[in-house]
């Protein structure tokens, strides 16, 4: 256990909002990790309405004895400004941030702590990252579903991230130093219950633009919880067109906008030529979902082109 004065390896940031059934479950997983007296857990709470103050209050209560626990009420909304608050408030060079709704293995902060000091050249890692349905997983959930899904599982090998992937925010780590680069952009990640998202891939890219290293670790490993409300095809091509916003918000200026417009041209001449050959369900939901994601981006190129012709 910290005394104060003492500098914890690694700060674990756990960002919630009306969550508080599966928070609590979360809290819980944590008790059994090893090296627990290792970490500080900081508690974000975005402003949820419902009980999540008193279920963190009573687990402190309970447990605080067992680890060092602080709440942090963050009164802006939004998952980034949530991150931030933590991210100022954390004492550790070390930061692993875990969902509201994630279980990690035994040996997650082991596996996070050990890495970085072997590993001085890598910046951020992340790893395998397991659902748990709610309910049956449906037929039409296809691997391209995955991601979005945050299911992530890249093999057994110590690696680092293919071009185009990252850590996903249910399961991820990096030195405190990075966020000398930038803190996470408040206008992209998800605000209540909206599905915007973007805010990891911004932040990752700032860092690989820096010549780091970003580590992909199997045993860095959490289970995640997934709804039923989510597991439907009103959800998935939402959250396809929210990222088609977010893809968008992250383009700024002409030629960003030049050359986003010229991708998305790219992408409906493939899906065309993908509908002619998609025969399962699978495949069919997956070319309207990313006619979703066109339709998200477009329409927030032309609200910005109409706002900005306004001002």
């Amino acid at each position: 256990m910290l005394v104060n004065g003492d500098v914890p390896k690694i700060s674990i940031i756990i960002c919630t909002y009306n969550r508080s059934a599966l928070l609590l479950k979360t809290l819980q997983s944590l008790l059994p990790l090893e090296n627990l007296d290792q970490a500080e857990v900081i508690m974000v709470d975005n402003s949820s309405k419902d009980d999540t103050a008193a279920v963190v209050k009573r687990f402190i209560e309970t447990e605080g004895a067992n680890m060092d626990i602080r709440y942090i009420l963050e009164p802006v909304q939004g998952l980034s400004a949530a991150r931030n608050t933590g991210i100022l408030a954390s004492k550790s060079p070390l930061i692993a941030f875990l969902d509201d709704d994630a279980i990690p293995c035994r040996n997650w902060i082991t596996t996070i702590v050990s890495t970085f000091e072997q590993k001085p050249e890598v910046m951020a890692m992340g790893g395998k990252i397991a659902p748990i349905f709610e309910s049956r997983r449906p037929d039409w959930l296809i691997k391209p579903f995955e991601l979005p899904y945050t299911i992530v599982d890249l093999g057994n090998r110590i690696k680092e991230y293919p071009k185009r992937l990252h850590p996903c925010g249910a399961n991820m780590a990096m030195r405190k130093v990075a966020f000398d680069i930038s803190l996470f952009p408040l206008e992209l990640g998800r605000k209540g219950d909206s599905l915007l998202s973007g805010e990891e891939t911004w932040l990752f890219n700032q860092i690989e633009s820096q010549g780091h290293s970003i580590l992909y670790h199997p045993q860095m490993a959490v289970d995640h919880f997934v709804p039923a409300n989510r597991l439907t095809e009103d959800w998935i091509m939402k959250r396809y067109y929210s990222q088609g916003i977010s893809n968008a918000m992250k383009s700024e200026g002409v030629k960003d906008n030049l050359l986003l417009l010229g991708k998305t041209a790219a992408k409906i001449m493939y899906i065309a030529g993908d509908s002619i050959l998609s025969r399962s369900q699978g495949r069919r939901l997956l070319n309207k979902c990313r006619l979703e994601s066109i339709r998200g981006t477009l329409h927030m190129i032309w609200n910005r082109k109409r706002e900005s012709a306004a001002g």
